[in-house]
């Protein structure tokens, strides 16, 4: 007999492959898409095993107050459990929570307490803090406790971990899971590497969250804001398992949103900013992948949630995120040409090395071509044929500073630079194009990159 409990649901979240963004790389990804769970959330499940279990140990009863700090999604998933079993809700979020999840969260019935999102955890006004005080206060409440609940960590072993390697016939080689309170990553981490220890379990986060400091340093990292929501931690996770996982990386709040609108825009995946996030660590990485891996990128938050902030696009250029659309798939962006092109730290001189020196890096480096930079700040360039010509007047200038000899500098472009600007930039009597990062760093491209790009199939 079907199930028609919401909460009693069993069916398997969609494993999406991913093929329009993904044309520049060598692997197979696929998009595990935990957000179209009943709750709309990877929560769903984990909210649904915590209430039945506080159920089946007589912690709770219908008519209680049940009480937890949320960042919105998981507090959804909660009060959803909880209408559909006569509890009330009241939750301490913080203020930095898109108005479309307030707004839900009020209209299931649950009670909001607002608290400020510069408060760090252990602070007095911290929405951790807050709601264990809260909890005290009322009568007849119980503090579910949600993001340190061992059972977190069993739902995502056992089912979460489970579909994605059955899904994929066991041929899943990486998996990419954004991090919040780690439960997820972990209990994905805690099941496949039971099945397979190669495969490889990469934790994602935003720039500020501590986890990637923690797992190489064995410190937890620097606390900074981010505007992305359902990702990152500035504590330590009560899961904290680095044996399970290989790595954690980190992404900008400007690469996760604009990530997150080229999914809906290239492949109808409609996501939040962590999802962003976790995919655009998947593409970066899998640019150095080959043709028999498949990749699994958990996508754990919705895109409604987020229609006045990342999706609108008054919002994204205040802030300085906003990217144009691309207008067809044909319209290749320097940033689709970097995808393509093998990775690795811009090759250049500093003004007060000799030419000698810097025939040198050239030899080593198995390049022709060199730009000069000051202080991260294009300031001219070198070639072959302006050595040669050099020492063809004047046989010990090598023993010269080359900024004495530098050609003009090359052009410098952004990620969305199109093809067609980038071309245009190489007639101009320019032998490369320098792209500017979201980091700040820069690459170089070539003609021969550009003709890649194009004969790319």
């Amino acid at each position: 007999m079907s199930n028609h409990d919401i909460f009693g649901l069993a069916a398997e979240t969609p494993l999406i492959l991913v093929k329009q963004i993904t044309r520049y790389i060598k692997p197979t990804v696929m998009a595990k898409l935990e957000y179209m769970n009943p709750a709309w959330s990877h929560y769903y499940r984990v909210a649904r095993a915590i209430v039945e279990d506080a159920e089946e140990r007589d912690l709770i009863h219908p008519g209680m107050t049940l009480v937890d700090w949320s960042f919105g999604s998981s507090g959804i998933a909660l009060a959803m459990a909880c209408v559909s079993r006569g509890y009330k809700l009241l939750l301490a979020a913080p203020d930095k929570i898109s108005q479309e999840k307030q707004d839900l969260l009020r209209a299931i019935g649950a009670e909001l307490v607002i608290t400020p999102s510069d408060a760090l955890p252990g602070e007095p006004r911290s929405c951790m803090n807050v709601a264990e005080s809260l909890v005290k206060s009322i009568p007849n409440a119980f503090f579910i406790g949600m993001h340190e609940n061992p059972l977190c960590l069993k739902v995502h072993s056992e089912v979460t971990g489970s579909e994605i390697y059955s899904q994929t016939e066991g041929k899943v080689t990486h998996v990419f899971v954004p991090m919040a309170s780690g439960a997820t990553v972990f209990g994905i981490g805690r099941f496949l590497k039971a099945k397979n220890p190669a495969i490889r379990i990469i934790g994602v986060e935003p720039q500020g969250s501590l986890y990637a400091a923690l797992f190489k340093d064995g410190k937890p990292g620097i606390s900074a804001l981010s505007e992305l929501e359902e990702i990152g931690s500035q504590q330590p996770s009560a899961f904290w398992e680095p044996s399970v996982i290989d790595d954690v990386v980190q992404v900008s709040d400007y690469d996760a949103f604009n990530c997150a609108r080229e999914l809906l825009r290239s492949e109808a995946l409609f996501t939040g900013g962590a999802s962003g996030a976790t995919m655009a660590a998947a593409l970066q990485a899998g640019s150095g992948y080959g043709e028999n891996d498949t990749v699994v990128a958990v996508m754990s938050d919705f895109g409604g949630y987020y229609l006045s902030k990342m999706y609108r696009d008054e919002w994204m250029r205040k802030r300085g995120y906003y990217r144009k659309a691309k207008s067809t798939i044909e319209q290749i962006t320097a940033e689709d040409i970097l995808h393509l092109k093998a990775r690795r730290d811009l090759i250049f001189a500093c003004p007060e090395q000799t030419l000698s020196e810097v025939f040198e890096m050239m030899k080593q480096s198995d390049v022709s071509q060199m730009p000069i930079v000051s202080y991260n700040a294009p300031i001219g360039s070198i070639s072959e044929n302006k050595i040669l010509s050099i020492l063809i007047e004047n046989d010990d200038a090598m023993t010269s500073k080359v900024v004495g000899f530098m050609e003009q500098p090359f052009p410098v472009c952004p990620l969305d630079a199109t093809i067609s600007e980038l071309s245009a930039k190489l007639q101009q009597n320019a032998s490369g194009v320098l792209v500017t990062l979201s980091d700040g760093r820069l690459q170089l491209l070539t003609k021969s990159d550009l003709i890649d790009a194009l004969t790319h199939k």
